[in-house]
């Protein structure tokens, strides 16, 4: 058996397919039980967070374990295979774990150096320890990746290239000031009370909020969050929970929103952020103005409403398929699509199916979706590239909202409103792309692959273990069955003289045998070495089944630990 990874991320993915394909914890539970039910898989565990999602498995066959989970990973998520895999990336063997040590070490993260993902981790082998889907390969694999990632924080200054996701998130909320002094005197509301809504209440009230709301579909751990705040000896915050049908009423109130919760749909819509401003402000809240459009990408001129309304009954869209919360004029209903139904929709744009008053001319918009299509007739498909309002051509916000959620808890088209200011995972894997990373990130990749190193050796040595175990069993079978008949043909002996011989017999076997088994385990562990598991075998002539007997020996006779 071998390890294989497939996965998909926020290098590998846009946001916009991250987000379809994003697992609910229902999901990832059924994935792995179907990946171990099927033929080429042993044992399987999912690495699900907002900018990953990986699939572990241990196979026999790599051909056919790449296949089967790559259909599992499209079935599940309920993104289509053909659609899925430019985006899936296949690491084998030693790549798979010095992928995963990367991972836990933060190297492959949005924010490079983030400690969240050991929690991740952790998390991940928890369930398929709950659900018997870890075994021994992905015990080990994932107890050493959360040693491997603890570490690289230890000993490397690695944190100081990395943050937490809520608080490179706060950051962008605060461009231009620090966050202490961008959060002093606010007040906040938190959707959800999960690991990540409950570090981002936390780092709010460090920062110097007044309050912190939680509001949470379960009440009661909106109620102990809440209260862990307000015992909290690291701030002075108020903190209270609430109920999530009162969170329309709290968004008035509140300056800054975060939201992370594990939600399929919208938790705020545009429609709800919108009334809050207006009861904030007293008046209605406007479009902040459209910016000129950009050859790269279409700017949706209206603000973003519901699909599927009596207006929109004639768009040759699939409204259904459509991302709630975007425009049907706008670039992200359009991305994905082939050439011939983008036509379509030039054309019916350029109809003046919706009033949008003095807004840009359907003419003009015409213009820019054939000029999609023409690009998707040459590359097959158009990727979603919403880029916002630079902050200078905007009112200066008075109102916060950041969205760690995959897939997204409010409405993409908040960015639009004035006076708000939205951060989401898109965003912020912007923003990431140009971040600095640290002199000691090459301090880490050194441990990685160190310890990759040390992993392999680990697990070739192991291998052969149940070979040498069987002949030094058969050795000992033979010893028994020589004093046995040395007990009939010289049955004069004493018992000293019978002890005598058989310490002496066994003496002479262990002899023999213990510098072969020794440079056997050696060797074993070198890259290649497996062969001479199979070499050990064929020599002594050991029954195949007997091997295999002790491995299942091994296997249900190990201690599992849990994570630490």
């Amino acid at each position: 058996m071998s390890l294989l990874v497939v996965g998909l991320s926020h290098r590998s993915a846009p946001v916009s397919v991250l987000e379809r394909a994003a697992l609910s914890a229902d999901a990832q539970a059924k994935l792995v039980q179907d990946t171990v039910a099927a033929e080429p898989a042993g044992e399987a565990a999912v690495l699900a967070t907002c900018n990953r999602i990986e699939l572990y498995a241990d196979v026999d066959k790599f051909h056919a374990g790449v296949a089967e989970l790559s259909t599992l990973l499209a079935q599940h998520s309920g993104v289509g295979l053909e659609e899925l895999t430019p985006y899936l990336y296949v690491h084998y063997e030693d790549r798979a774990v010095h992928h995963l040590f990367s991972v836990a070490c933060g190297l492959d993260s949005m924010v490079v150096g983030e400690g969240q993902i050991l929690g991740q981790i952790k998390d991940s082998l928890a369930r398929a320890q709950e659900l018997h889907t870890a075994g021994k390969l992905l015990n080990d694999l994932f107890q050493q990746a959360l040693r491997v990632g603890k570490r690289a924080h230890s000993e490397t200054g690695i944190d100081r290239a990395g943050q937490s996701l809520v608080t490179f998130g706060l950051e962008q909320l605060a461009v231009g000031t620090s966050v202490p002094e961008w959060a002093a005197g606010k007040k906040a509301l938190v959707i959800g009370a999960g690991s990540m809504s409950s570090l981002a209440a936390a780092t709010l009230a460090r920062a110097g909020v007044a309050e912190v709301v939680v509001a949470n579909r379960t009440f009661e751990r909106a109620e102990r969050l809440a209260g862990i705040l307000t015992e909290s000896d690291e701030n002075e915050v108020t903190a209270r929970a609430v109920r999530m049908d009162a969170v329309a009423d709290e968004l008035t109130r509140a300056d800054v929103v975060v939201s992370c919760t594990g939600a399929t749909g919208l938790v705020l819509t545009a429609e709800a952020v919108a009334h809050a401003v207006e009861g904030r402000t007293g008046a209605p809240a406007a479009d902040a103005g459209a910016t000129a459009a950009r050859p790269e990408a279409v700017q949706p001129e209206a603000p973003a409403r519901s699909t599927g309304t009596g207006a929109d009954e004639n768009c040759p869209l699939d409204l259904a398929a459509v991302q709630p919360g975007f425009s049907v004029m706008g670039e992200a209903a359009v991305a994905g699509l082939d050439a011939a139904t983008l036509e379509q929709h030039a054309a019916w744009v350029a109809g003046g199916a919706v009033d949008r008053r003095d807004r840009r001319t359907p003419e003009a918009d015409a213009e820019l979706i054939t000029a999609l299509a023409a690009t998707a007739a040459t590359v097959g498909r158009i990727p979603e590239r919403r880029r916002p309002e630079p902050v200078a051509e905007r009112p200066a916000p008075f109102f916060f909202l950041l969205d760690l959620a995959m897939p997204r808890d409010i409405d993409a088209a908040v960015h639009r409103l004035a006076g708000v200011r939205l951060v989401d995972i898109e965003s912020l894997a912007e923003a990431s792309a140009d971040a600095p990373m640290a002199a000691d990130v090459d301090q880490v990749r050194r441990i990685v692959s160190d310890e990759v190193a040390a992993f392999g050796a680990a697990q070739r040595a192991e291998r052969i273990t149940p070979t040498v175990v069987a002949l030094r069993t058969m050795a000992a079978d033979v010893v028994a069955s020589e004093i046995a008949r040395l007990d009939g043909r010289l049955p004069g002996l004493d018992e000293r003289q019978r002890g005598e011989i058989r310490q002496a017999v066994h003496r002479v076997v262990d002899k023999l045998l213990h510098a072969p088994t020794v440079r056997v385990k050696q060797l074993a562990a070198e890259p290649g070495g497996a062969g001479y598991a199979d070499a050990l075998r064929t020599l002594f002539d050991l029954d195949p089944e007997t091997v295999a007997a002790v491995s299942r020996a091994g296997d249900s006779t190990d201690t599992k630990d849990r994570p630490a």
